[in-house]
């Protein structure tokens, strides 16, 4: 599939705005989209509020069958093979567009999970590390719904400690088989799912990654979670005793079983921030449409101040976020660009893109879950006691939002990523981070001169020194670390949000405590005006013609934010 325009912006390094300037041409968003994405939008989005949305009282019921006609429902339009090679039956489309269906299907949260495990976590494994005889096997029938994916990682006793799994796998004496014998927890689609891309210890140490389908002898499932939210998707445990699975289904190389969760787990965080606007945007649309309906002392009360408050609050929530997200996955389109999946080493530059790019995507992961859980927050609010009701959809939609910030590793763990992963590349001489934040030896240069005149230099300082007096080592650091996060993910959002300004080190305008000249109004203002069109008015869907906020209202808003 075509990508859009870009696939001819510049590769730039991960992390590396950190230490430089761009300017708003050069960030992807959503007015930038092809008018082969904008269909697709249209598609996903037409499927989702006419099949989907209609039956979400019988998902939140439990009818788990619901689940499984509406994903074969899918397969004719495509939109079970997002990111299968196009010879296997998928359509190999680029990231941005990508995102674009995430967005999308994230209007109903139990649908959105069942897709996103057969169409992500459960279908990436094969389509990057997957053999040819493998992929022939099983990725044509898992794009036309025949067969359905899930992904096999967390166990009872190890959740995000991912490395200290103890189910175990060991070669039959003939070599023929593997016996795996495990407990996997909080395997979503297990209830219906066909294939379990499963991760076991070999020999109990060798972690590795095996395609499991449940006809395999000694594979069987528990009884459904009774869960918060998402209630309308399958999660059960996944049983495997002296489960028997063939050596051909060994996915990948042998002890690399750990570089394959986290790299689709690195692109599961992507596509979940992505769910997670596309779950705000629907969200605050329900509260918009109710408060211009909704009356009292005389008058609807989005005429109220505090209620246009929260709706601008949460407006400005959801465009960074969507800012965010799509420079990202425009970024890794651009670095992807002509690389096919189609090949192993194609496949190898494709990971190697996605994992240059982690820090991105465990920032989108934290924001955009956080994100949607306050703007689901202040619909349930702005409903007021029919909020809390099950007759309105937004009790629903509060309950959905919370498990992202567990999901595709946890906030916290993310969030000891997000600058463990800078100071290991910067330690690895990838990324000058550490001459630019004062902690190597003699001055610092070129760009380093400028992060060292901004208070995110000070903070950079602050959370480099754990690491570098650690080796690298996070452990028992926590404490030293736990908010210095915010400096990159303040920085990674407000040069998104409005970058280039020309302000130097001493400009005025930079204030608060990141006091970052990517920050600047100037240029927060350059980016707010290209995204809202010429100031027209606009609801957080981007359709013209509401009149609930003004984009100027919306741009001291997002400024407000950038200056915390």
């Amino acid at each position: 599939m075509s990508t859009a325009a870009h696939s001819t912006l510049t590769y730039v390094k991960g992390g590396s705005w950190l230490l430089g300037e761009t300017s708003p041409g050069e960030i992807f968003a959503p007015e930038d989209f092809s008018d082969e994405q904008k269909l697709m939008a249209q598609t996903a989005e037409q499927f989702m509020d006419q099949e989907v949305v209609p039956r979400a009282r019988d998902l939140e019921e439990k009818k788990i069958e619901t689940n499984v006609e509406l994903l074969k429902r899918m397969a004719p339009l495509g939109l079970l093979g997002i990111d299968v090679p196009e010879k296997f039956g998928g359509m190999e489309i680029d990231k941005v567009t990508g995102m674009i269906l995430a967005e999308k299907l994230a209007h109903e949260g139990s649908f959105a999970c069942s897709h996103g495990s057969h169409t992500g976590i459960g279908s990436w494994p094969i389509v990057f590390y997957g053999s040819e005889a493998q992929k022939r096997k099983y990725l044509p029938r898992v794009c036309s719904g025949e067969l359905i994916s899930s992904y096999a990682l967390t166990e009872p006793h190890c959740g995000s400690d991912a490395m200290a799994l103890t189910t175990r796998a060991d070669l039959s004496p003939d070599g023929m088989t593997y016996t795996l014998n495990g407990t996997k927890m909080f395997i979503t689609n297990a209830g219906f799912a066909d294939l379990f891309i499963t991760f076991a210890k070999i020999g109990g140490e060798r972690i590795t990654c095996f395609i499991v389908e449940k006809s395999f002898p000694g594979v069987t499932t528990g009884a459904e979670e009774h869960k918060m939210g998402i209630m309308g998707s399958s999660t059960r445990t996944l049983i495997l005793e002296e489960a028997r699975v063939p050596v051909e289904n060994v996915l990948g190389e042998i002890g690399k079983g750990h570089k394959i969760a986290f790299n689709c787990l690195n692109m599961g965080r992507l596509k979940l921030g992505a769910g997670a606007v596309g779950g705000s945007k629907f969200c605050m649309a329900h509260a918009i449409r109710y408060a211009k309906e909704r009356t009292a002392f005389g008058k609807a009360i989005a005429e109220f101040g505090l209620i246009q408050q929260k709706i601008a609050e949460s407006c400005a929530r959801i465009f960074a976020a969507e800012s965010m997200t799509y420079r990202t996955a425009a970024l890794i389109d651009a670095l992807l660009s002509g690389v096919s999946k189609d090949s192993p080493e194609g496949a190898e530059q494709a990971l190697k893109g996605i994992e240059e790019y982690a820090t991105e995507c465990s920032i989108m992961k934290v924001m955009g879950s956080e994100y949607l859980d306050y703007v689901c927050d202040e619909a349930v609010q702005i409903y007021g006691g029919y909020g809390y009701s099950k007759d309105y959809p937004v009790e629903r939609f509060y309950r959905d939002a919370r498990i992202n910030r567990i999901f595709e590793g946890t906030n916290e763990i993310n969030r000891l990523l997000i600058p463990g992963m800078l100071l290991r590349r910067a330690m690895k001489g990838e990324l000058p981070l550490i001459s630019a934040s004062g902690q190597g030896r003699g001055p610092a240069g070129g760009d380093g001169s400028r992060l060292k005149h901004h208070h995110g230099g000070l903070r950079l300082r602050i959370f480099a020194a754990p690491y570098i007096e650690g080796g690298g080592d996070a452990r028992g650091r926590q404490g030293a670390i736990a908010c210095c996060h915010d400096s990159a993910i303040h920085q990674w959002r407000c040069g998104t949000g409005g970058s280039g300004s020309q302000g130097g080190p001493g400009d005025n305008r930079r204030r608060g405590p990141a006091a970052d000249p990517a920050c600047g109004a100037q240029a927060v203002q350059q980016v707010c005006a290209r995204r809202y069109r010429g100031n027209r008015p606009v609801d957080c869907t981007g359709r013209p013609g509401s009149q609930w906020l003004a984009p100027q209202n919306a741009l001291r808003t997002i400024q407000r934010s950038c200056y915390r």
